[in-house]
């Protein structure tokens, strides 16, 4: 299931008496948060394109659709590199090459093509969009998110985008350590290494909330 091992999948039965922590999602109070599917991660040119995350973008308009038409708020995180190398300069001065920290607050700087939202996406209106400055939007100081969810009456989020276990992950964990309910969505959702995703959402279901696919996530979705 989601290439998860039975072992794993055996534990979490054992620890919750069921394998999914959430049989119903209120609508009205749950948030889509798409990440990161900006053309820097999107496109075959930038040297981060992840190739998954183009193959998950009819799932993730799929699982947008469901949820506005349910009454529930789909919000689109874009990351920004914008003043990076002071407020994260851990992450640039040691973690990335020189090359790799110049190609990344290039590319991820607002107005460039590469921290446009990927072309195939199915923003609409009145949905929310909001700007990260780290790997996840709800850590101290990096994005709005929070407010923005806790004021529109928010408890539960869908996590979908890429990548599944660096952003999408970071941001689902603190969710839950938030007191949100906290689902990933396992088909919308985007690694560079196969291995990688399946151990993101091992991991994530084990100790931190759900994983569903959009399929699974709409048939609870009241």
């Amino acid at each position: 299931m989601y290439g998860i091992s039975q072992e794993i999948i055996d534990r979490v039965v054992a620890r919750r008496g069921r394998l999914h922590a959430y049989e119903t999602i209120e609508a009205a109070r749950t948030a889509l948060v798409v990440i990161d599917l900006q053309n820097y991660f999107m496109k075959p040119e930038y040297p981060s394109s992840v190739p998954a995350a183009r193959e998950i973008v009819p799932k993730v308009n799929e699982a947008a659709r469901v949820v506005r038409s349910r009454g529930g708020t789909v919000v689109w995180i874009s990351t920004s590199s914008d003043g990076a190398e002071k407020f994260w300069s851990v992450m640039h001065e040691h973690l990335l090459t020189p090359q790799q920290e110049r190609g990344r607050r290039a590319g991820l700087q607002p107005g460039s093509d590469g921290f446009a939202l990927w072309s195939g996406l199915e923003v609409e209106p009145l949905d929310l969009q909001v700007t990260k400055r780290t790997f996840s939007a709800l850590v101290h100081g990096s994005s709005p998110l929070e407010s923005d969810l806790r004021g529109r009456g928010i408890d539960t989020v869908l996590i979908a985008g890429t990548v599944t276990n660096v952003c999408c992950e970071s941001t689902g964990r603190d969710a839950m350590m938030l007191n949100f309910k906290t689902i990933m969505l396992a088909d919308a959702l985007a690694g560079k290494l196969a291995s990688a995703h399946v151990a993101a959402l091992s991991g994530f279901i084990e100790n931190f909330g759900d994983v569903m696919l959009v399929e699974e996530m709409a048939a609870r979705l009241a």
